[in-house]
């Protein structure tokens, strides 16, 4: 036991514990420890990336799930990591080219990657200490990166796999292409937002026919129309019968074009007749390969107009559209032009505006795969909480599309794909590993693919491939499938559904058993946090500012099961308000104390030196134990939060440590020595409760107070178990005190209430008569009479069982009887009269305005629903008001 500063300083022990634990190996599990395990993977995030509070956030929880399975002695294990980003570190290293003068097209692939893996030597590592900071438990001695040489060689067996499964393949079709990064993205990188754009009507003639004779196309892109091979409309739309089969001539280039007919073309949209660019909207390729129409790229990789484009060639493309519009206008071909909101697809890395594009991409085929995915999920074997994700999961996974898998970059797996050089043989295949040479003809002469994977196609083996995999290992067997997930909703798409159809290909088992989805960090006015806003709030500088755990716990506390958190850099007070609060408490009982106390891993308490107080702070801390497993197991990591804090703050420093007082001063030796066993007890109990969300104050505290006799640290402590009220019986705990604390409690507070009622200031005191509901109350309140006095602030309190007061006075009914308050020397009674008759004067005066308001028809049929109902709630308000100030008066004749 060592002696508390008064104040709390984080800034001093924080590093010093975190230091401490990881020299210890609190962290570290092997599985040759055996047990039974608890795994949990971290979702790795980029190797560019730096704590924001989304992560916090997520941290936060993961590591409240894992010290407290660590606590109840689960063989756990977190698996930290970063992912090498492709795109996004690929950028990061270009743009510190571009300020040199230089491109990754000035030197070789090779020196390009040196400079890559250089950068990430250098800053590769920011965000993992932020995390240390943070306070996450992981085990740092299985530090994995997505392109270490063991993920790689798992992202490499996967490919192949998939490639001599045929579920692999290489093909023409539209991508998303973003002209930024240049490169594929996949349709979940493409993230679409609602804008308002325009509509253009435009004419195109029919060869042949009158000046009259065109049809009228609507369009949102007006420069893929040099792309157009056709314009389509729906077979059962009578307005266009006549042109069927006929030809039409494409505005500006003048080329000719049929109409053809498609039961995709919905005629209520535009003019009913739409352009069909096969090679730049995934809808028109779809309808272009089942009329075997002509593809025709219009654009280059950086978004410009090519040679197909002709007059337009080399502009920008949306420089193109104001030009070719301008000149639809000019030759008479622009029919109108109509506002129109529609959602556009934006790369999510970059944000530029992507463009759907014909490209020769690899594949791999996800229907097969989804198979399994969509079973393990229906037949309730991985789990979904909030449990609502479940639809959202199963309608993405029954409607996949193809994965579009290769990115024409250079940081990142290479594509495992070789192709032979040799005259008459071309031989393409998969391999792990550099050939020595073509498998079908011997020749030394062949290339590799030069795209590299998707940053996913790593990630979603990261369950089995942090273990190992494909070698087999004791490891693997043991931790794998994983337990729970954590993670943003966001990417279910992106990582989770595909981890589980990895998991049930390569493993043949779920990769988890659970999946929390959290809900988003947004500011105070709802808005998502971005820099680009500036209502971001960096993690580092609540950490410096409050404390990692004022951080935490505000955090934690603040978000429901499920739902986005609305936060401000005022809230984390909360935080810090309580680890004080428990601090100054811990200071309480040590200045009590003569030492460490004995026997904490067991105490035994002597029944007949327990009072209902001591009773109840027990029952109640037993109650708190089994309230907050079934929180956490309902991953309601807010409302174990919020039980822990209204325990602490309410039950244990308002109640009990204020019962404490008389005991500890001037109490009888034996009664001052159980009252800090039960002290000891509930408080090291409680701290066991809260370390998961507030690890370094509690481990302080717990060194601090002296509890190391239980555990050497806390971090391995036992997580307390719940005992029944038939087992706290044993102990000298009985339901029939525990009841009457309660009751107790309730009728300070209502005592309180009936105090502020009748103005008294919280140190003026008042003499209280209490009439027993029945004489078992009565005699537990005489001999527990001096433990009221402090609360209620009372010079005395009687008890009298027949008890009716001579004149009015006032009085409230509370679960021990009739508790009346004497005023009688204590307070002006006709100037508190006066003061309440002005009061209800005032309040009759505002309640006849509101009836008179809502008397009128004018205001209640034409003011707003809500406000009409807001006027009558406050008529309600006001008659309460006016009666419960007429009883008041009515209490001081």
């Amino acid at each position: 036991m060592s002696e508390l500063p008064k104040n709390y300083d984080p800034k001093a022990i924080e590093q010093k514990w975190y230091d401490w634990w990881c020299g210890k190996g609190f962290f570290h599990s092997e599985s040759s420890e055996g047990g039974k395990p608890y795994t949990i993977v971290i979702p790795p995030p980029n190797v560019t990336g730096i704590l924001h509070m989304g992560h916090a956030l997520n941290e936060s929880i993961q590591d409240v799930m894992v010290r407290r399975k660590r606590m109840q002695g689960f063989n756990t294990v977190w698996v930290p990591g970063t992912d090498h980003a492709g795109i996004a570190t690929q950028n990061v290293v270009e743009r510190q080219l571009r300020k040199e003068g230089k491109s990754r097209w000035d030197m070789p692939r090779e020196e390009f990657l040196n400079l890559v893996w250089e950068w990430k030597r250098q800053y590769g590592g920011t965000i993992l200490n932020q995390l240390k900071k943070l306070g996450n438990s992981c085990d740092w001695d299985r530090l994995r990166f997505t392109m270490d040489d063991g993920l790689s060689d798992a992202v490499a067996d996967v490919f192949v796999r998939l490639y001599d499964k045929k579920l692999i393949y290489r093909g023409e079709y539209i991508i998303n292409w973003c002209p930024r990064c240049g490169t594929a993205l996949s349709d979940e990188e493409s993230e679409h937002e609602t804008e308002n754009g325009h509509l253009w009507h435009i004419r195109y003639p029919v060869k042949g026919g009158r000046k009259n004779d065109y049809v009228v196309v609507a369009t949102t892109r007006p420069e893929t129309l040099l792309g157009d091979t056709a314009v389509a409309v729906n077979p059962r739309d009578e307005r266009y019968t006549k042109f069927h089969g006929k030809t039409l001539i494409l505005p500006i280039l003048n080329r000719e074009i049929p109409v053809i007919v498609d039961d995709f073309v919905d005629p209520a949209f535009g003019t009913g007749a739409v352009k069909v660019t096969p090679a730049h909207d995934p809808n028109d390729f779809d309808m272009g390969r089942r009329h075997e129409l002509p593809m025709i790229n219009v654009m280059t990789d950086a978004a410009e107009m090519n040679d197909q484009a002709g007059p337009y060639a080399g502009l920008d493309r949306f420089a193109c559209r104001a030009k070719i519009v301008a000149d639809l206008q000019a030759a008479g071909l622009l029919v109108k032009v109509e506002e129109h909101s529609h959602a556009v697809g934006h790369c999510y890395r970059c944000h530029t505006v992507i463009e759907p594009r014909l490209s020769l991409q690899w594949f791999v085929k996800m229907k097969p795969l989804a198979r399994a995915g969509i079973d393990v999920v229906k037949g309730g074997r991985v789990r979904f909480v909030p449990e609502r994700w479940t639809k959202v999961y199963l309608d993405w996974m029954e409607n996949i599309r193809d994965w579009c898998i290769s990115r024409q970059i250079w940081w990142g797996h290479r594509i495992p794909v070789f192709y032979c050089e040799a005259e008459g043989c071309l031989h393409q295949w998969a391999q792990k590993g550099k050939p020595e040479a073509c498998p079908a003809c011997g020749s030394t002469q062949f290339h590799q693919d030069p795209d590299v994977l998707d940053t996913w196609f790593s990630s979603w083996l990261w369950p089995f491939s942090v273990f190992g995999w494909p070698k087999e290992s004791d490891d693997l067997k043991f931790y794998y499938p994983t337990t729970d997930l954590v993670t943003a909703p966001d990417i279910i798409f992106f990582w989770v559904a595909r981890m589980i159809m990895a998991g049930m290909e390569f493993m043949g088992d779920i990769p988890f058993e659970r999946v929390y989805l959290h809900g988003i960090v947004r500011d105070t006015q709802g808005r998502k946090m971005s820099k680009s806003l500036g209502n971001s709030i960096d993690p580092m500088d609540i950490i410096n500012d409050f404390s990692a755990d004022a951080l935490r716990f505000s955090l934690i506390a603040l978000t429901a099961t499920g739902q986005d958190v609305y936060i401000s850099k005022e809230k984390f007070e909360l935080g810090r308000n309580f680890g004080t609060k428990i601090w100054n408490a811990a200071r309480f009982m040590q200045t009590h104390s003569d030492g460490p106390p004995a026997n904490m891993k067991d105490p035994q308490f002597q029944a007949d030196l327990l009072t209902a107080d001591d009773q109840h702070i027990l029952a109640r801390l037993h109650k708190l134990i089994g309230v907050c497993d079934e929180h956490i197991e309902r991953c309601r990591f807010n409302d174990y939060a919020k039980a822990v804090y209204e325990f602490f703050w309410h039950e244990f420093c308002d109640w009990y440590v204020e019962y404490a007082k008389q005991p500890l001063n001037g109490g009888a030796a034996d009664r001052k020595a159980e009252v800090l066993k039960v002290m000891n007890y509930v408080f090291s109990r409680a701290l066991c409760l809260l370390h998961p969300i507030m690890p370094f104050l509690t481990e302080e505290l717990w060194h601090g107070m002296g509890y190391t006799a239980i555990a050497e640290s806390i971090m391995i402590a036992p997580w307390p178990t719940a005992l029944d009220e038939n087992e706290l019986s044993t102990r000298g705990v009985q339901a029939a005190a525990v009841s009457y604390v309660d009751a107790k409690h309730a009728a300070i507070g209502l005592a309180r209430n009936l105090r502020a009622d009748y103005g008294l200031a919280p140190a003026q005191p008042a003499d209280f008569i209490l009439r027993p509901a029945n004489d078992a109350i009565g005699n537990r309140v005489r001999g527990d009479r001096a433990a009221y006095l402090p609360y209620l602030k009372a010079g005395k309190l009687e008890v009298e069982a027949d008890f009716i007061p001579a004149k009015p006075m006032p009085s409230i009914i509370t679960p021990l009887g009739t508790l009346f308050m004497s005023l009688d020397g204590h307070v002006d009674v006709a100037a508190e009269r006066r003061r309440l008759g002005e009061q209800l004067q005032k309040t009759e005066q505002e309640l006849e305005s509101v009836r008179k308001r809502l008397e009128n028809e004018n205001f209640v049929s034409r003011a707003k629903p809500e406000v009409v109902e807001q006027v009558r709630t406050r008529k309600r308000e006001l008659r309460e008001k006016c009666e419960k100030l007429t009883k008041l008066m009515e209490g001081m004749q």
